[in-house]
């Protein structure tokens, strides 16, 4: 199975730059509300809280916020109301989309993402339409500069901690089961490994690759309003361009 895809590494690019905006801390805060008040507050127990804890302290939340965060999730005040959602739909070029959000008012977040949907050449569909597309896999980023193993060392150990795969790219990433993620990541962060970004996330199965540059602005664009949504707490799509496109998107 590949990694990521092009536009996951953008995604990643512009987390970054959101954490600095403030936005990310707003969207972890009510991931870890949730994660908590779904599965409690501990987070050895509660896979999910631990994975929105790290998160969120790879982009430096501090402490106290991650803790009031787990207390409004556990006494079930402010996030009691939030609902998880997904939406799928296509983009153009027939590029398949999911969106998972949360949101104290469906009906109100529904009719704000299809329009972005279709404001943008795209369309909304129903429930199912794209999610087989997709499979469910941890995803472990090492960055080539500074790394201190080899690829093939990488491999070795990353398989002997139960991972499932390695792909190359731009940077370097472990691929897992969701339920091996957690003792792949510390087996290699014992050996000295350390990652840039780790999650578990939704990777395609297969890509639509598309080559017209109009039409990669248009799900770019798209899929970075889509990121923007203040209820939209993560994207994913099977949309990749070629490296000469994707220069000229910048």
């Amino acid at each position: 199975m590949a990694g990521h895809s092009k536009w996951a590494n953008i995604k990643h690019r512009k987390g970054r730059q959101d954490a600095v905006k403030g936005a990310m801390f707003t969207k972890l805060g009510r991931e870890i509300i949730v994660a908590a008040r779904t599965g409690g507050g501990n987070p050895e127990a509660n896979f999910r809280l631990k994975i929105a804890i790290a998160k969120a302290k790879a982009v430096n939340i501090p402490n106290e916020n991650i803790k009031r965060a787990i207390e409004k999730g556990v006494g079930g005040t402010d996030g009691a109301n939030y609902e998880e959602l997904t939406y799928e739909g296509y983009g153009p070029g027939g590029t398949a989309v999911m969106v998972r959000a949360m949101t104290d008012n469906r009906n109100r977040t529904a009719g704000e993402i299809r329009h972005i949907f279709s404001k943008n050449g795209g369309n909304m569909g129903e429930s199912g339409c794209v999610s087989w597309m997709f499979k469910e896999k941890g995803i472990l980023t090492i960055e080539r500069e500074g790394c201190k193993h080899s690829v093939d060392d990488l491999m070795l150990m990353a398989l002997e901690f139960g991972a499932e795969d390695l792909a190359e790219g731009e940077d370097i990433e472990i691929i897992t089961e969701p339920d091996t993620f957690q003792a792949v990541k510390e087996g290699l962060e014992g050996e000295g490994v350390v990652f840039s970004d780790s999650e578990v996330t939704m990777i395609p199965e297969t890509s639509v690759v598309v080559t017209d540059l109009e039409q990669a602005k248009f799900v770019l664009r798209m899929m970075e309003s889509l990121e923007d949504h203040d209820d939209v707490q993560n994207t994913f799509t099977n949309f990749d361009v070629p490296d000469e496109i994707a220069e000229q998107l910048g």
